[in-house]
Order: C-alpha cells, then structure tokens, then sequence
C-alpha cells in the first residue's frame, strides 16, 4: 500500500464511522466521535505516528539564504546537548522521516553556527529553539540543511519514539483531556451565562430594547443583532426558543412579515454560533490552529455581520415571494403569546445590566488581544501605549485571560440573576446546575471531537494537502469550506461538521493569518441544514412551519450565507494577511 493510501484510508474510515453511527445507527454525537477516533487511531501506521511525533518536537527548514547572513541579522548560539541538533528528511518514497546530518553550533566565526530570522517568535531568539514548528533556519556550509527537512532538539527522537508506542486509549485520553483542558471552562461558563439571561429576563430586555430602538420596519435589523449578539454566549437552538415567542408577538402586532421576523432571528444567531468563540464549534477551531480567541472574536464578528447583512436582504427577498401564516403549536398557543407580549417592561432588569455579562467579557479579552498585537507589531509606533509598568501588563494579561474573563461574565449574570429574581441560593443553585448539565454534555460532546481530530492529525493527512502545488489561499480556503459542507450535509451537526473537518487542517502552513482558515470551516458548517440537521427541526417546529416551508425557506439562505461568508474570508485572507 502506497503511503498516501496509508494516510487516506484511516481518514476516510474515521470520517465514515461518524456518519454512520449517526445517520443509520443513531448514535449520540459523543459516542460517534469516540468510535470514529477509536477507528483512525488503530488504523494509523506506527511510522506515521513517529513522524507525527518528531514533527511536533521540530523546527521546519522552509528556505535558506546562507549568502545573505552578512550584517544583515543577529547570530543565535544556544549550547549544543550530546553532539548538536538532528536533522531529519523524509525518503525518497515519502514514507520514512530518516536522519541525514547533525549540526553542532559554533562560536561566532564565518562559515560556522546557524541563524534564525527575525521573523521568528521571541522565545526562539532567545534561544528556545524547539517548541514551535514552522520557521526559517540558515545553517553553515558544514551543516547546510535543504528545505523540506525538519530539525530537532537532543532527545527528541526518544521522546517521539516512546509516544509513538502509546495505546490507542491512552493517545484518545490523552487528546480528550487536552481539549478539555482547553475549553471545558469556556463551555461550561458560558451555560451559566446563558441561564442567567434567560432567567433574569435579560435577553428579553435586550430585544426589547432593541426593537423600541429601531421601531417596526427595523425589527429584521434588531432580530438579526439581538440574535448575534446573544448567540455568542447561549447556544442556538436556545436563542431561538428565546426570541420565536418575541417574533410571533410582534407578527400579532403588525399583522404581516411573519416569515422576515422568523429567517432574521436565524440568521443572526446561527453566525455567531459558527464563528465567534465561546460558542463551542469556532472555540475549538480557533485552539486547534492556534488562533487566539481575541483575534477570532473580532475577525469572526466581522465577517459574521457582513454575512448576517446578507441574510436580512435575503429574509426580505423571500418575504415578498412568499407567505406563511401563524399557526398555533402546541408548546406557545397564541393565547399565551399575548400574554407574554403584554409583559411589562419593569418586571425586567435596565439594559445597561443586562448587556454587562456579554460586554464585560469581550472587552477585557479584546484589551488582552490588543495589548499582544501592538506588542508584537507595533512597539515602534505606540511605543507610549505599550510601555506600561510590568504590573499593568500582568494586569491586562490577567483579567483578558479567556477563562478569567468569561469567568467574570458569570459571577456578573449570578449577581444580575438573583439581583432580578431574589431567589434564593438554593435555588440559584439549581438553576447553576442544570445549566452546568447542559453545558457538560457540550463539553463531552467537543472533546470527543477534539480527540477525532487529533487521531486525524496524526495520519499525517496535513502532509499530502501540503504537497498539493495548486492548493493557493484562495483554494485552500475553498477546499477546507468543502469538506465542512459535506461532513455538515451528510450528518446534520454544524459543530461536529466543524471540530471534524478542523483535524484534517491542522499544522498547514498557510500563507495568512489562521483566523481566515478557521473562519472559511465556521462558513462550511452553514450548508445544508435539511432534516438532517436538528436546528432544522427546532425551527420548523417552534414556528409553526411546515417541512417544506423550511425546506424553501431556510436551507437556501443559510447555505447562501455560508458562500458569502467563503467569499468574504478569501477577500479578507488577500487584503489582509496578517501573515
């Protein structure tokens, strides 16, 4: 068997198992996932997992320009351990990763020691030079290694080699525990965060305010935004049993555009919920590419409202093509919803209190991000905004950490929660704990997902996309929107769509920033939600429509809302690298 074949065909079992326990067997996502992983991992070689290991313990020789050192940048000359540093090439039949030379510094003279490029992050210059991959090594005439080999510390290779030797379980636990570790807190805060605006009356406030603010012709606008902006913390099927009863009242109100109210409470949640963290689909997609979470909430943000615009001028396109009538569901008879309608505004919190758990988090997680981003790139130019006293910077580091911040968000909603409804603890308590049981079955749902991913990443699939010559920006992004679409199509989940076809994807370089690859995923789960697809069924059920009501109505324009979102993401990976 041919070493592509080796990798495609643990990858293709993987992905097939899913698909099959969920659509024929009916499998919960959790288990699925755990099979699916289960599948890759026994199926993966040994050999491709020593690579894998190797690789992750290496720096890449991208190019060498060993005529230019001269003047030009500084020396870095860390002691060498046992002899030097290995270098590793992969066989002629791409099927070995074997060791052709050793580099041993030298002490500055010509033609001796090697040299990393400014470019690379500080805690390389500074002589780490082995706990990233993908940098741009000059070595000697002596040592001269060639682009496409990989260097590694002293001990590395045991180290890969004895975690190439790990069991099936103890690699999948391992990858579980690790995703885990990375955003179980995020989930499960942000449960609590949801909770506490539904119970306290928050969200209702929100929207409430936002439509007496734009007034009835800009009630599409204050759906769509109210749904963004309340699909970040709370899941979306959530946000929509939420918001259907305000858009059903507003419909006995007016009288007409039932259908607009019902397309735009969609559109502006179910972008959110696929592209701004802690959402867990776009979580776990901005940790398994290493973006950071402010810079995916803010670009993620952006180029969810620009799709979110293209969806209300769909809603309305749609609106003067068809009607659809409020009909009566047996869990909110119309009675019910005049009744909630007639709710008065002082039963709920002010606004400026209900927006604080959503607000207070994504400041102090964008004063993080901006902090590293003028730090990183722009010293020079703000040099009196970034040089602050340590302790402000430890400060800002602090408070803007994901888990501190969102963790701040729930004891704000906690305080807004039992400021609203006097409850008592007990039975504040309660309500913690249902939504800390919602929250877990998220996190259990993910974390599987993350250790599918990491069993696909560990086939080596990343390496074959990396040899394709034709696989530019604009069609890697294409093809990682793709393969999204059809894992989304075919089982229904846009989150499972998400965290699986993120595996595939991890570890290739790219040519721009990897928010644009994660964001390009975050689109592909928007196609096709059919009955497949359990928001689909939540929406036609909780509005009144029929099947083929939704079927006309909402598939076309989530999936066209998804293909906006691919175009925005390349234009923005061309215009703005950020590489």
């Amino acid at each position: 068997m041919s070493p592509t074949l080796q990798t495609l065909v643990p990858v293709a079992a993987g992905i097939a198992v899913v698909l099959v326990a969920i659509l024929v067997f009916r499998l919960h996502a959790f288990f699925a996932l755990l099979l699916a992983a289960a599948t890759t991992a026994a199926l993966t070689p040994r050999e491709a997992l020593f690579r894998y290991e190797l690789e992750q313990r290496s720096a890449d020789v991208l190019r060498l320009t060993y005529e230019e050192w001269a003047g030009q940048h500084g020396w870095l000359f860390p002691d060498a351990e046992d002899g030097g540093y290995e270098v590793f090439r992969t066989n002629s039949d791409n099927a070995r990763m074997e060791e052709v030379s050793t580099m041993v510094p030298h002490r500055f003279k010509m033609g001796g020691g090697f040299e990393l490029f400014p470019e690379a992050p500080e805690d390389f210059r500074n002589g780490n030079l082995f706990t990233d991959g993908e940098h741009v090594l000059d070595a000697s005439n002596d040592y001269r290694p060639v682009p496409g080999d990989i260097v590694i510390r002293p001990h590395a290779r045991e180290e890969a080699f004895a975690a190439s030797n790990h069991t099936v379980p103890t690699r999948i636990a391992s990858a579980f525990g690790d995703t885990v570790g990375s955003i179980g807190l995020l989930i499960a805060f942000a449960s609590v965060i949801g909770i506490c605006l539904l119970d306290s009356g928050a969200a209702d406030r929100i929207v409430r305010s936002a439509l007496t603010l734009v007034g009835e012709r800009g009630a599409p606008v204050a759906f769509t935004g109210c749904g963004f902006m309340l699909g970040v913390p709370v899941f979306f099927d959530t946000v929509f049993l939420l918001m259907i009863p305000l858009a059903k009242a507003l419909r006995l109100r007016t009288g007409r555009n039932y259908i607009l109210y019902v397309l735009t409470v969609v559109c502006g949640a179910t972008m959110a919920h696929s592209l701004v963290p802690p959402t867990p689909g776009p979580l776990l997609v901005a940790e398994a590419l290493n973006v950071d979470i402010g810079m995916m909430i803010l670009v993620g943000t952006a180029v969810g409202l620009i799709t979110a615009a293209y969806g209300i001028l769909h809603a309305l396109v749609v609106n003067r093509l068809m009607t659809v009538p409020l009909r009566d569901t047996p869990e909110m008879p119309l009675k019910d919803l005049e009744q909630l309608a007639a709710r008065p505004d002082h039963e709920l919190p002010p606004l400026w209190f209900s927006l604080l758990p959503i607000v207070v988090p994504v400041w102090l997680i964008a004063q993080q991000t901006a902090l590293k981003i003028l730090e990183k790139n722009g010293m020079q130019i703000f040099g009196d905004v970034v040089a602050m006293a340590g302790w402000q910077k430890t400060l800002i580091n602090t408070l803007g950490d994901k888990n501190v911040a969102v963790g701040i968000g729930v004891a704000i909603g906690l305080l807004l929660l039992v400021w609203q409804t006097r409850q008592s603890l007990a039975q504040v308590r309660n309500r913690v704990g249902a939504a800390l049981a919602a929250g877990g079955a998220i996190i259990l749902i993910t974390a599987a997902g993350g250790a599918f991913g990491e069993m696909l990443e560990q086939t080596g699939v990343a390496s074959i996309l990396k040899q394709m010559p034709t696989l530019g920006p604009s069609m890697l992004l294409t093809v990682a929107f793709l393969v999204t679409v059809a894992i989304r199509t075919a089982q229904g989940s846009a989150t499972v769509a998400m965290i699986t076809a993120v595996g595939l994807f991890a570890g290739i370089e790219t040519p721009f920033h990897p928010v644009w690859l994660a964001l390009a995923i975050g689109c592909g789960s928007k196609p096709i939600s059919w009955m497949t697809d359990s928001g689909f069924w939540v929406i036609c059920k909780m509005s009144g429509m029929t099947e083929a009501e939704t079927l006309k109505t909402l598939t076309p324009m989530t999936s066209m809302m998804g293909v906006v979102g691919l175009v925005t993401v390349i234009l923005g990976a061309m215009v703005l690298p950020m590489q």
